[in-house]
This record gives structure tokens, sequence and C-alpha cells, in this order.
């Protein structure tokens, strides 16, 4: 069951003082998990795409960085490559007129409230890293613009996420519901709540797959004790500014004991992330580091 607790898209939209600038009214094609945009050229995939019913302008710069991407070993599966370009991410970049069109940039992209939009190589590489299947269960803590969420609601029918900042939670799910009406009915696989991702979402649990997007010094012991056996979990460790991002996985031993192993998904190479705040009460009130 959805849990939204959020005001309506239309009314969230309206209140951010957000109006697209791809034509909103537009529709697209139903989503569908037979869809498979061409992989072979560009000129394929933007016809493929124009014939949806998206923007040729976006679909191009969209390819630009899947080749970008695919040459820099940022992404790999074919499962996430077609969630990749299945996902408008100049949707989710809108919210700010002035980064709507460098939505594909290789870039942290600023969308508000302190926060920002991580570059498509790096949300690409997270996805790809805890390889979803269709039908497992992913948590993600740190919801943002929406887009990392966005790429795991073609990956499978069970993606939750939480976010911190309230305003933005609600702005968000504006954004999905709005979309939810033009025609990615994909993004009704994704489950939203304002809440503190610390301590993840025990009432949905147990996940198979746990993404991160904010730094923290220390991996938080309830998502470990949230996620299964056999599963992995990315998240960026490290003090502030200089994280590095170990895939983290959960094993358990023929006499139930469980160990847990990290794997740098960047080789030991520093990435910075936003801190993982934590709330006192209602108020957000400095960070979970120890």
């Amino acid at each position: 069951m959805k849990r939204r607790t959020f005001v309506s898209g239309s009314a969230a939209l309206a209140a951010a003082g957000f109006v697209s600038t791809t034509a909103s009214a537009a529709t697209i094609k139903p989503y569908s998990w037979d869809l498979n945009p061409p992989t072979d050229t560009r000129d394929n995939f933007i016809a493929w795409g124009k014939g949806r019913g998206e923007d040729p302008v976006f679909l191009g710069l969209r390819w630009d960085r899947f080749q970008a991407m695919l040459k820099n070993k940022d992404i790999w599966g074919a499962s996430t490559i077609r969630a990749f370009l299945l996902t408008p991410r100049e949707e989710f970049a809108a919210v700010n007129p002035a980064i709507h069109k460098r939505a594909y940039e290789h870039n942290f992209l600023d969308i508000g409230y302190g926060v920002t939009m991580s570059g498509p190589h790096l949300q690409g590489r997270m996805t790809n890293v805890i390889d979803v299947k269709r039908g497992e269960k992913v948590l993600e803590s740190g919801t943002g613009s929406g887009c990392q969420s966005a790429y795991i609601a073609n990956l499978t029918e069970n993606s939750y996420t939480i976010e911190i900042i309230k305003p933005l939670a609600d702005r968000t799910r504006g954004v999905y519901d709005k979309l939810i009406e033009k025609g990615y009915t994909e993004f009704q696989h994704v489950n939203t709540k304002a809440a503190d991702g610390y301590y993840g979402w025990q009432e949905a649990a147990p996940f198979d797959k746990i993404i991160v997007t904010c730094g923290i010094d220390h991996v938080p012991p309830p998502l470990l004790q949230q996620f299964k056996a056999g599963g992995l979990m990315v998240i960026p460790v490290g003090p502030p500014g200089a994280q590095r991002v170990p895939n983290v996985a959960k094993t358990q031993r023929a006499d139930g004991s469980i160990t847990t192993s990290r794997e740098d998904i960047y080789g030991g190479k520093i990435v910075p992330f936003v801190p993982f705040t934590k709330l006192e009460g209602d108020k957000i009130a400095g960070t979970h580091n120890r």
C-alpha cells in the first residue's frame, strides 16, 4: 500500500511555484514493462522517444549522457540502461528553472532546500551496483529530486523512498503525481514518506536493496537490520565532504550468524555528499555523524 502523506501533485507544484517548461499538459504513451528503447543509434532512440511523446531535445541530451556513462563504465547492465533511457531526468530538474536545461550534465545541481540532485554518472553507478531485480523491494534514504527512485521504478514495482525535509518531500511527491497524470505510470511504483531516513522504514522492511544518497561516518544500524541476508546496500561513508562509497553485502552463514562485507564502488575515490541530517522532534538538528 502506498503511503502518501503529502499534498496532491497539482497542489504541491502550485505551492512551489513550479510550472514545467516541458509542456506538462502533454501526455505520453503509457508505461509497460515491455518498453525497450533502441540502443543502436542516437537517431533511432530519439525517433522512438519522440513517438512516445517526449521532447527530442532532451532525448538527444539523454542519449549523449548515456554514451558518456558507457564509456566511463558508470552503467553496464541491460536493465539499468533501460531504466536510465526511460527516465525523464529533465522533469525532476525542472523544479529549478536555472538547472532545467542542465539536467544531463555531469554535475551536482542545486534543487533548493540546501540539497543537490546527484549527477547521472553517480546515480547510474549506484543503481547498477545493487543490481535490482523486478519484484525486489528497494529503499532509498534521501529522496531529494526524486530521480534516483525514478530509475528504481523502472526496475521493480517496489520502490520506497524517505526524505527528511518535509517541504522537499511534498514537492517531490507532487512531481511524481504530476508525471503519473502525464502518462509516466511507472512512478506509481514509488512509495514516499517524510521522515528521518536513518531509521529506515520498519513497517515496509525487510528490503532486498538499499541506496543512501547522503553522507555519514558510519552505516546506520537500523538500515543494516532492515535489509535481507543476501542483500546489498550502497552508502556514502566517511567524514563530512569526503565520503567513499562502499557497496555493503549482507551474508548469513550456515550457523545462522550474519556477516557484512564492503567493496568500494569507486576504488577508494572520495565523493562528497550532502550530510545525513537528523530530526529532533519535527525539526532538523545537526547530523547523524558520531
